[in-house]
């Protein structure tokens, strides 16, 4: 691959980020379920971009970047409900959203300019 790729790389820090929250909850905050079902959502962001970029068709690539984007927003509703039910406190709440947003955006925009090359 040619130079940096942003989504990819803030995707797969993303995920990293994730899976240490998921740590953070299972060992200090007991939480199991939340923290399974976020951890495959969050991960499942960079895999599908990932994915994406050997997609077979423009088509393909598309529909990947889609289920991405699906995942993003998953996880940027348990990220929610991990804030509101105090799992997360509002600093490290903010810290995640600005990373799931910016991941939302950029996989809109890329969607969009992908779907106009039809």
């Amino acid at each position: 691959m040619k130079g940096k790729n942003l989504v990819l790389d803030k995707s797969f820090n993303f995920a990293i980020r994730i899976v240490n929250l998921n740590k953070y909850l299972v060992s200090e905050k007991k939480e199991y379920i939340l923290s399974k079902q976020i951890s495959r959502s969050g991960t499942a962001v960079g895999a599908l971009i990932r994915e994406a970029q050997h997609a077979e068709s423009n088509a393909d690539f598309i529909h990947k970047l889609s289920i991405a984007l699906k995942e993003a927003n998953e996880t940027d509703y348990r990220l929610l409900l991990l804030n509101k039910t105090e799992y997360i406190e509002d600093k490290l709440y903010q810290s995640l959203n600005n990373d799931i947003q910016e991941l939302l955006k950029l996989l809109v925009s890329i969607i969009k300019s992908s779907k106009n090359k039809k």
